[in-house]
């Protein structure tokens, strides 16, 4: 369940139903899943395709199909200024009654990234987590605890992997430190007013299991909810791919989540510490950390309507004379971001219009924007729209 113990949210998946008169039948019952968590403004569909599966119980089939094109400026060496692709194409067959369930999300997609170049989709498939990003079986011991085991969503971080679970298309700066899914297994309490999660994982998919994650989310009432969440590597993770970056693979993460959830309106401020240990046998010679934090707000102007926007700003530690790792744009660089997102969805059909920009300092040359990698800065407008099923 992704991170769904961690933030204590189920925004937006449920319709609200009008009370209906003593000699009128009752409104029916939302069926819209709670996996893949959204944390709007897009909002599941509320009668998903059910099939029975004999002794397994009702299987319900979701998932989302969707295109975007993307402009941008000072385009890295590897990317284009301009890009039309599918950014999902996938979908998802899962249970959720019974002693044992299970959660299966196959297909394509593309994971655009402030700041980063964009990895089309058919890339990202090999590069990434291939065609089952996502897959795990649930053993529900009771109300108040469960375990996982499979390909387990992060319990880090506020945002989401695909573009359709979060409020803004593209990810931001901080979900870049972040792992994304990991291979695990994962324990969820729930006492009172308190939910507690624990993860034994791959970390950045690494196939290496040494990560541990633990996270405590607190719901302080109905609009009000705060989440600590702490991870990282205990041991040492000697891969650096796209997938696996060397430095993030080996560091230490820990965030502050706090989440006002009360229409029209969802604001989640966070903050995000990471530090990386120097490591002569990976090449780190000196330790490097980041400090960052994020302002998420969602506004839902009506039924159809809604406007997201986020602000980030990241500082990044250490320098090339003393050996540190590289996490941001060259060793003690720093970057700040702004993304707005107006949505429309009628039904399963939505469609979004995003604006973004990046714009960093202290950079090493060869290593920030543009075919050269001398540029400060890159805007982006991108427009996405497909059906939710």
């Amino acid at each position: 369940m992704k991170k769904i113990m961690l933030l204590g949210l189920a925004l937006g998946w449920a319709g609200i139903g009008v009370p209906a008169h003593a000699d009128e039948p009752a409104a029916p019952t939302s069926n819209a899943m709670t996996n893949p968590t959204l944390t709007g403004p897009l909002i599941a569909n509320p009668n998903p395709a059910k099939f029975d599966a004999g002794p397994f119980g009702p299987v319900y089939v979701t998932g989302v199909l969707s295109g975007l094109g993307l402009l941008e400026s000072n385009n890295f060496a590897t990317d284009h200024s301009a890009n039309f692709d599918i950014s999902n194409g996938q979908a998802i067959a899962q249970t959720t009654s019974g002693p044992l369930q299970f959660y299966a999300q196959a297909g394509i997609y593309s994971i655009p990234s402030l700041g980063t170049p964009y990895l089309r989709a058919t890339n990202a498939n090999s590069a990434l987590w291939g065609p089952l990003p996502a897959a795990w079986a649930k053993w529900v011991v009771n109300d108040d605890f469960n375990l996982q085991a499979g390909k387990l969503p992060t319990l880090i971080g506020a945002e989401y992997t695909f573009t359709f679970q979060n409020m803004n298309v593209e990810r931001g700066l901080l979900w870049n430190q972040e792992p994304a899914i990991s291979k695990g297994v994962q324990a969820n309490l729930t006492l009172g007013p308190i939910a507690y999660s624990v993860s034994f994982t791959d970390g950045f998919d690494s196939d290496h299991f040494n990560w541990v994650t633990g996270s405590a989310a607190w719901t302080i009432d109905k609009a009000n909810t705060l989440a600590v969440v702490a991870g990282g590597n205990f041991g040492t993770t000697n891969v650096n791919t796209l997938l696996t970056p060397a430095p993030q693979s080996n560091s230490t993460i820990v965030n502050l989540i706090y989440t006002y959830n009360a229409a029209p309106w969802t604001v989640t401020p966070y903050f995000q510490f990471t530090n990386v240990p120097s490591n002569r046998s990976l090449g780190f010679g000196h330790d490097a950390t980041t400090v960052g934090g994020a302002l998420l707000v969602n506004y839902s102007v009506n039924d159809n309507w809604s406007i997201a926007g986020r602000g980030e700003v990241i500082s990044s530690s250490g320098s090339v004379a003393n050996g540190a790792p590289n996490l941001l744009y060259g060793p003690g660089s720093t970057a700040w971001s702004l993304t707005l997102t107006p949505t429309y969805q009628q039904g399963i059909f939505f469609a979004r219009l995003e604006g973004s920009f990046v714009e960093a300092s202290s950079t090493t040359p060869g290593l920030a924007f543009g075919k050269s990698g001398n540029e400060k800065s890159q805007g982006r407008l991108l427009l996405e729209g497909g059906i939710l099923f």
